[in-house]
């Protein structure tokens, strides 16, 4: 079918689809999703192979964030019940670490709540980082720690974080319904600081906030505009006592449309199936997989994910295989210094048929809620009990 061939060829080429095409995407029926998927995973293979990249959360600071993002259980007034500790230290999160690299974890993203860090928070971060390093030299580590002031990102850099995660969240246009403390620039700022200091930026969005088609597209393309490594797409999780509580817009069919529409506008690019993805996609996560090429092993900062184990056998069963510690995950242009089997587009991959395209129903979309789904975490990092990895 056109559309999607014409997707395919794009996304071999590397090339910016339109957003006319982008929103296409959002718009396919379930009775094409199967060729939807099949056309993105074209591309995603051409780029990644059957690579699956894991990456493992700690969280080093729990609750108590004097912004008032809506979609968080973190949050300023926040009435969520959970866990609220101060910094670990060093070993604390070094030990925690370590459960989910022995998991098959390639990346260590080290999380602190709050506005963003104070100086002597990135001193604090910077023995963290040191610790992980010395107990797993090559395992990678990003940091998000929040908005970054002049010099802290070269501070991070020199301690040896790898990368910085910053998510634009939501379109600029509807930042402001979703956050006031601080705006869509800033983030905008501290991912570029990410950059210009040698990082890798990681950056990306939410699905399922009550946001449009338009509003998804726009943040994708902004991110495009960004450019940054890797783009992790969070379905929103509506734990109790948050604003968003109530907002159960997705069904698993949708958030495959997203991220088939996210590897479209970005090809060559790591695209993470982050948070949510138990809780909207279900039994449909291995089809994900073929969208894809990393996800977060085990739990989340504030609530649980999937059983690690799980994962792993996911993974293998849907016929992918995890990511090696000596494999670059970027495309060799992408200055990944590695590639997959091949790393320039192929013919025969954008010459396969697909099915066409015809608009999904209004109330196709319509979603229950799974409230049985969403978990508090009691385990790992800031407990006695072991982490899932």
């Amino acid at each position: 079918m056109d559309l999607l061939n014409t997707l395919v060829e794009k996304g071999l080429r590397r090339e910016l689809p339109s957003r006319e095409e982008a929103l296409a995407v959002l718009t396919t029926s379930d009775d094409d999703l199967l060729e939807v998927v099949a056309a993105a995973g074209k591309v995603r293979r051409q780029w990644f192979g059957r690579r699956v990249k894991l990456n493992y959360l700690v969280n080093l600071k729990s609750g108590l964030c004097p912004e008032d993002c809506s979609y968080c259980s973190q949050r300023l007034g926040s009435e969520a019940g959970i866990l609220k500790y101060t910094w670990l230290k060093p070993d604390e999160a070094s030990k925690a670490a370590a459960a989910g690299v022995a998991g098959g974890a390639k990346r260590v993203c080290l999380v602190a709540s709050g506005r963003g860090p104070t100086d002597r928070d990135v001193d604090r971060v910077s023995k963290t980082i040191g610790a992980i390093k010395e107990q797993n030299a090559d395992v990678e580590v990003c940091a998000c720690l929040g908005l970054l002031s002049d010099g802290q990102a070269e501070r991070l850099k020199a301690a040896g974080a790898d990368a910085y995660n910053h998510n634009l969240n939501t379109s600029e246009s509807t930042y402001g319904d979703i956050t006031t403390t601080h705006t869509y620039a800033d983030r905008v700022e501290t991912v570029r600081h990410a950059q210009g200091a040698g990082l890798s930026a990681c950056s990306g969005l939410i699905a399922g906030m009550g946001e449009s088609d338009a509003d998804l597209v726009d943040v994708v393309f902004a991110l495009r505009a960004l450019d940054p490594d890797s783009v992790p797409v969070n379905f929103l999780i509506p734990v109790e006592g948050t604003p968003l509580a109530g907002e159960w817009n997705l069904t698993p069919q949708r958030a495959l449309r997203i991220l088939a529409m996210v590897r479209f506008v970005c090809p060559d690019v790591e695209v993470r199936l982050a948070g949510g993805r138990e809780v909207h996609l279900r039994t449909m996560q291995p089809l994900a997989l073929h969208l894809v090429n990393s996800i977060f092993l085990g739990d989340y900062l504030t609530t649980e994910g999937q059983e690690g184990k799980a994962d792993l056998d996911m993974i293998a069963d849907a016929g992918f295989e995890v990511e090696g510690a000596g494999t670059t995950t970027l495309p060799g242009h992408r200055g990944g210094g590695g590639c997959a089997s091949a790393c320039a587009p192929s013919d025969s991959a954008a010459s396969d048929s697909a099915a066409p395209v015809s608009a999904s129903s209004a109330g196709a979309e319509a979603a229950s809620a799974r409230t049985d789904l969403v978990t508090v975490r009691r385990r790992g990092a800031g407990t006695d009990l072991a982490p899932n990895a």
